[in-house]
């Protein structure tokens, strides 16, 4: 039986495990959430040294074991470094990197097209020049995850009525994952938020657009709209997940 494997993994989080060891929780392209066991990785001549960092993409070979896996092996394939050097780019690719491990799976099916996601999300929040890019990228990366998970969101009909919204106000309802029509709203027992036409045109092209295409919306739009879009998924986004999302607190304190 094979019990080497190669993949790879972006590393989400880590644990001391003893003096010179870790635990490294990774996001890997064909095996999902990976526990594995970075060995003397903390002595100051480990091979494994800085590719064990957080927010790191490598190739890595591993040795299956009972509970955990070894890590042999590693080779970067990117350490997104424009991140490093700015806090706001840090906050919110550690958001997206704590979002994939509460929705991540061991052996997970969607596997791919997590990690894809995952890495050009931390890719175009290092590449970003200002705020508005930051934003955007995670905007994408929040829509797009709920929608691998299952969670999509509903921005074309009213979930109650089913009439087709265009041009008009209407509200959003995160416990049903969608907009209600401004006839329906008080048939509603659950939290609202207003929302614009044009802020649900500018979520509907979020949804649809890829990180490398800018639509109109996109082009238009200012760090106050981003806010807005970004907190509305936040707070959808921590309603579905199963575990507390921690890093929420510390970004809502910037955002203050």
């Amino acid at each position: 039986m094979q019990n080497n494997y190669v993949t790879d993994a972006i590393n989400l989080k880590s644990y001391n495990l003893s003096e010179s060891d870790k635990i490294i929780v990774m996001y890997s392209k064909e095996k999902g959430l990976i526990k594995g066991i970075a060995k003397g990785v903390k002595k100051p001549k480990s091979k494994l040294g800085a590719r064990m960092d957080l927010l790191v993409a490598n190739t890595v070979m591993l040795h299956k074991g009972r509970n955990f896996s070894t890590i042999c092996q590693a080779e970067s394939l990117a350490t997104f470094k424009q991140t490093r050097t700015d806090l706001d780019k840090i906050f919110y690719s550690m958001y997206v990197a704590e979002v994939v491990n509460n929705f991540g799976l061991e052996d997970d099916p969607s596997s791919q097209s997590v990690y894809e996601l995952l890495y050009k999300a931390l890719e175009h929040i290092s590449n970003a020049k200002d705020k508005v890019q930051i934003f955007l990228a995670v905007i994408k990366f929040q829509l797009k995850m709920m929608m691998i998970s299952g969670f999509s969101l509903e921005f074309d009909n009213c979930l109650n009525c089913r009439h087709r919204a265009k041009d008009e106000d209407v509200y959003f309802v995160p416990e049903l994952g969608g907009i209600i029509c401004k006839d329906c709203i008080n048939q509603v027992p659950y939290s609202k938020k207003k929302m614009p036409a044009k802020l649900c045109e500018f979520f509907k092209q979020m949804s649809a657009n890829d990180f490398d295409y800018s639509g109109e919306y996109e082009l238009k739009a200012n760090e106050k709209v981003c806010e807005v879009t970004f907190d509305v998924m936040k707070d959808y986004i921590e309603k579905k997940s199963p575990k507390k999302i921690k890093s929420s607190n510390v970004m809502t304190k910037m955002l203050v």
